[in-house]
């Protein structure tokens, strides 16, 4: 059983290189998609359109919380901004980095959005999101960073009213790169279902290396 406590504790230290990293690499692209690892927008986008799924009917009407966990520098609401799920919604954004929490605030003044430096989830959500945010671990020990992965999804699960959706790298990807974590999507999947909540999907988003997790609570 992951010791979430104490797991989250020691994470401070676990990721102050990848904090680095995706600070580095901010003020090297600025705020777009290769600011924040990912190959371009449309890449992004890709995921953004999968993980829109997990909202049903009456959340597209609007008037939820939606919490973006990772939110780097804002891409996610700059996503959902348009759409008819933002009517009377509030977006929160969490970043462990303070250049992209700054970068977000300065890019984003809509009043529906409020960006936070944190490592965990402080308010609560009616929807949670985890796009990537787990996917760098800039060679850290990875039964240390799957710890980590577990107790943090646990932590934004208590803070979660409806469903949280999160995608994680493929351990069967064609191409795999040094300092990025990627798992057995099936030993994923019993962890969510035994810790967070019997009603887990997981799906396969080939030809992208990811699997994308929606965890419900009905």
């Amino acid at each position: 059983m992951v010791k979430v406590r104490d797991t989250l504790k020691k994470s401070p230290k676990l990721l102050s290189p990848v904090v680095r990293a995706y600070e580095r690499r901010l003020k090297q692209f600025g705020p777009e998609a290769r600011g924040v690892f990912w190959k371009d927008t449309d890449f992004q986008n890709m995921r953004y359109d999968i993980l829109y799924d997990v909202f049903d009917e009456a959340d597209r009407a609007g008037g939820i919380t939606i919490h973006d966990f990772g939110c780097g520098y804002g891409a996610l609401f700059d996503y959902l901004k348009d759409k008819p799920v933002m009517q009377a919604s509030r977006y929160i954004g969490t970043d462990m980095s303070a250049e992209m929490v700054t970068t977000a605030q300065k890019r984003i003044t809509d009043p529906r959005a409020s960006f936070i430096r944190h490592l965990m989830a402080m308010d609560q959500a009616d929807i949670t999101f985890a796009s990537g945010t787990y996917n760098m671990h800039v060679g850290q020990n990875e039964d240390d960073w799957e710890d980590y992965v577990k107790a943090s999804l646990k932590q934004l699960w208590g803070k979660t009213r409806k469903a949280l959706a999160f995608n994680m790298l493929r351990e069967d990807a064609e191409d795999r790169f040094d300092g990025l974590y990627y798992i057995n999507g099936r030993d994923l999947f019993d962890f969510c279902s035994r810790e967070l909540s019997p009603n887990v999907t997981i799906q396969n988003d080939s030809p992208l290396p990811d699997w994308t997790f929606f965890v419900r609570r009905e």
